[in-house]
């Protein structure tokens, strides 16, 4: 059996305690598209992903590393383990989060990550881009006029304005993570606040993102009205309600969708990595 983290996660288990549980809840929500203990798709497993999580968390609780070198070493550790790409979008997302969590400069969480956005050095794009071309996600070969595969010129953050347009996790780079904190966390607390179990609590809010967030991986590899109709089809579901029967319905409706989205493949695959950050970023909170 899996060495499930436990949810939430223990207080003392820190900020790799936190990000392990962030990404071992994500698998265990049943999201549309998406690889979860429910059913595996895209070529992957749950085992796949778990280890992953597992063999990163010490990378990126690690103290004295750079934003570029904890990227890098994640992205490493993650192709030794599992020889394939599962969590580059979720660690573009988390090791900022867990920089500014280390970062012990007072604020908020969100204070703390505007002054390491705003650090983010040539250094550190070099070391990123060298992950983004080792981890070789799909559709994904420049950031806007920055090719990946050449040494940077400008910084990470410089190259991540340049990209927002266009992808979804560099823009959060751009907005503060506005995606996150602004929409995700709230929502999530809501759910949570309201009586949702943990688990339904991450279904509703991966629902809440992909109806309001064209899906950028989605559109990377199928255009925007593949994009646009995804969201369409999420805000549909979003309507049924979380309680009770209800709820039990809402479950059997996004089984089918997750079954049509497989069968096609189709992987709303930045929608998961927002969802991630969204569950690392509601467990720093309380402790940063």
């Amino acid at each position: 059996m899996p060495d499930w983290a436990p949810i939430p996660p223990d207080p003392a288990s820190g900020i790799a305690g936190a990000y392990r549980a962030a990404c071992h809840l994500e698998l265990r929500a049943l999201k549309p598209g998406n690889v979860h203990i429910h059913a595996a798709g895209h070529g992957m497993t749950v085992d796949q992903f778990l280890a992953s999580a597992d063999v990163t968390a010490p990378i990126l609780a690690q103290p004295g590393l750079s934003i570029g070198e904890r990227i890098l070493q994640a992205v490493t550790a993650t192709k030794a383990t599992v020889g394939c790409n599962t969590n580059l979008g979720i660690l573009l997302l988390a090791v900022p989060l867990a920089q500014a969590a280390l970062s012990g400069t007072g604020g908020s969480l969100r204070d703390r990550l505007r002054r390491v956005l705003s650090g983010l050095t040539v250094a550190d794009a070099e070391l990123t881009f060298r992950a983004i071309a080792l981890a070789a996600p799909a559709g994904l070969g420049r950031v806007e006029g920055s090719d990946v595969h050449a040494p940077a010129t400008i910084t990470l953050l410089a190259a991540m304005l340049e990209a927002q347009d266009r992808d979804r996790i560099a823009r959060q780079y751009a907005t503060d993570y506005a995606d996150i904190f602004d929409m995700g966390v709230p929502r999530l607390r809501n759910s949570l606040d309201e009586g949702a179990s943990y688990e339904q609590a991450t279904e509703s809010l991966y629902l809440d993102v992909l109806a309001t967030i064209p899906d950028s991986h989605v559109i990377r590899k199928y255009g925007w009205p593949r994009a646009e109709w995804l969201c369409r089809r999420a805000s549909d579901l979003r309507e049924v309600s979380r309680d009770g029967r209800a709820f039990t319905l809402m479950r059997s409706r996004l089984a089918e969708l997750d079954e049509e989205l497989k069968y096609n493949g189709i992987n709303p695959g930045t929608t998961a990595d927002i969802v991630v950050a969204c569950l690392f970023s509601f467990w720093l909170m309380p402790t940063t």
